[in-house]
């Protein structure tokens, strides 16, 4: 099975399956394709994440986050007064050194079994013959701000200004270049050949940071999944540099025990304790996440049983905690030791979950010329002033401070669960600060309050994240259980200009695959089912 955006990457990824692929295969397949028929996340000039579980139990996680240049600097983007500028999203100094093309090399040489070339020729063809749009890309591409400002975005993806209609052929040569040339030199060409030369020359042109050394030494790093548990279930997921798998473990730890679900899915209270339980984790990721190469992360002691029991004990039950009040937990003793998702599982049992992105919407909106691929603004993901809120409106602090060859402090979020040693659910989402949430809703939903996969992925949430003291609710939500979280003293906001975190989900339980696709934008997410 594959559970991704877009119909086209889906139905690559599961013909790659059937032709004898393996489900790393497919995703790096589908994630190739995404670059071409995605372009809103998918990317080569972006990062990400990929979480496998091969089908005899081991697991790994393939950190391919992007990189600070050799050339940033602490306080590159504050003026003169100290204040964060608008350079960590709009320009070619807002671009980290990409890593999804050497992540992909990385984990395909090593754990699939396809011959590179024959993955990539189906985003080639793609991209030279073009395809056709559907509505939503051909709405994004039409209401985006960030691509009219860059001239080779606007000749590639808006025609000029004429801005392309559903159904019309969106053909990109030039990036098929790229991508021909990546199938026949493989990551060296985009690291070290013709395409990184090229691409430096552009970014020392434009006033960029990236430069050819920056590419040169870009690595992909293979980690262990963080593994936690939660009731019966073991949960593996995202470590550092994401905060996503730390805030899951930490939130699911804050609720082991408290009786939250005794409520029922979708009442105030049960919401109300998953509010409180975001806002401690968000506090506590404002001061405590960082890169791991550069920071010293505290897991054991973020995720110790008596830290997690003295945060669930300042919950209280009948009113909210004001953000004001509330700030990062005392840790105890010292320390020990708009992106895309997709989801495939073969036949085999291997399991594969893949969180990447371009940071906003189209990245910073620039396509690099004769290249066709677009950059990323990851850069923003630093803290540019501790205290001061990001992109996302999330507050940070020192630990996520700019440095040359630092990864930022991200939130996606791949994850999977296991049931009795066998896996049972993989899922993630794209969403910036609201993924974690969304994934640990999705996730009770299936094994607190017993719903089927699509009914979870389906069920109205919420999201806090300490700052602002917001709840964000959605519009779907019962009108009076908004009315008993006001009661409670949350500041409920229905946000109705947010776009909420599109889940996709595949639950194995009786040697059966179910999939869930996010009916929230419901024409822009597709899936295809294999054998």
């Amino acid at each position: 099975m594959v559970v991704t955006e877009e119909r086209q990457a889906a139905d690559v990824g599961v013909a790659v399956l059937k032709s004898g692929g393996n489900a790393v295969d497919a995703a790096v397949a589908i994630g190739f394709t995404l670059a071409v028929t995605h372009p809103f996340a998918g990317n080569l000039g972006g990062g990400g994440f990929m979480l496998i579980r091969f089908a005899d139990g081991r697991s790994t996680f393939i950190d391919f986050r992007e990189l600070a240049p050799g050339k940033a600097t602490r306080d590159m983007y504050l003026d003169a007064s100290g204040n964060p500028t608008r350079e960590s999203v709009e320009g070619w100094r807002s671009a980290g050194v990409p890593g999804t093309v050497r992540g992909f090399e990385v984990v395909q040489s090593k754990y699939g079994r396809k011959k590179w070339a024959d993955l990539l020729a189906p985003s080639i063809r793609l991209a030279s013959k073009g395809f056709a749009l559907n509505g939503p890309v051909a709405e994004s591409l039409r209401t985006t701000k960030n691509l009219a400002g860059d001239p080779e975005s606007k000749r590639i993806f808006l025609k000029g200004g004429a801005f392309y209609k559903e159904g019309e052929t969106l053909v990109q040569a030039d990036l098929a270049a790229t991508l021909r040339r990546i199938a026949r030199f493989g990551a060296s060409d985009f690291y070290e050949g013709e395409t990184a030369r090229r691409f430096a020359s552009e970014m020392a042109t434009h006033g960029g940071l990236i430069t050819l050394d920056d590419l040169r030494n870009y690595r992909a790093v293979e980690r262990a999944p963080l593994t936690g548990k939660y009731r019966d279930y073991t949960i593996l997921t995202a470590p550092p540099p994401s905060a996503g798998g730390v805030g899951l473990l930490e939130m699911l730890g804050m609720l082991n025990g408290s009786g939250y679900q005794k409520s029922g899915a979708g009442t105030a209270r049960t919401y109300h304790y998953l509010a409180e339980v975001m806002r401690r984790f968000y506090a506590d990721r404002s001061q405590y996440m960082g890169d791991p190469d550069s920071t010293d992360v505290p897991l054991t002691r973020l995720l110790d049983p008596a830290y997690l029991r003295s945060r669930r004990e300042s919950i209280a039950p009948a009113h909210a905690t004001p953000s004001s009040t509330l700030g990062p937990g005392t840790l105890p003793g010292k320390e020990g030791t708009q992106t895309v998702h997709y989801n495939v599982m073969d036949a085999e049992g291997n399991a594969v979950a893949v969180t990447y992105t371009l940071n906003d919407g189209f990245g910073n909106g620039i396509t690099v010329p004769g290249l066709g691929f677009l950059l990323n603004d990851e850069m923003d993901d630093f803290t540019a002033r501790p205290g001061r809120p990001n992109l996302f409106g999330v507050v940070q602090g020192e630990a996520n401070a700019i440095a040359p060859g630092k990864r930022p402090v991200s939130s996606m979020t791949p994850t999977m669960v296991l049931r009795d040693g066998r896996l049972f659910l993989l899922l993630g989402t794209p969403g910036g600060s609201r993924i974690p949430t969304a994934v640990l809703q999705v996730l009770l939903n299936i094994v607190d309050f017993g719903m089927n996969v699509q009914d979870a992925v389906d069920f109205p949430r919420i999201h806090h994240q300490w700052q602002p003291d917001k709840l964000y609710v959605e519009q779907a939500m019962r009108p009076e259980t908004i009315s008993g979280l006001r009661a409670l003293g949350h500041d409920t906001d229905l946000a109705p200009g947010v776009v909420p975190p599109r889940v996709g989900a595949i639950l194995i339980e009786n040697g059966h695959l179910e999939g869930a696709v996010d009916p929230r934008n419901t024409r822009n997410i597709s899936k295809a089912l294999g054998y």
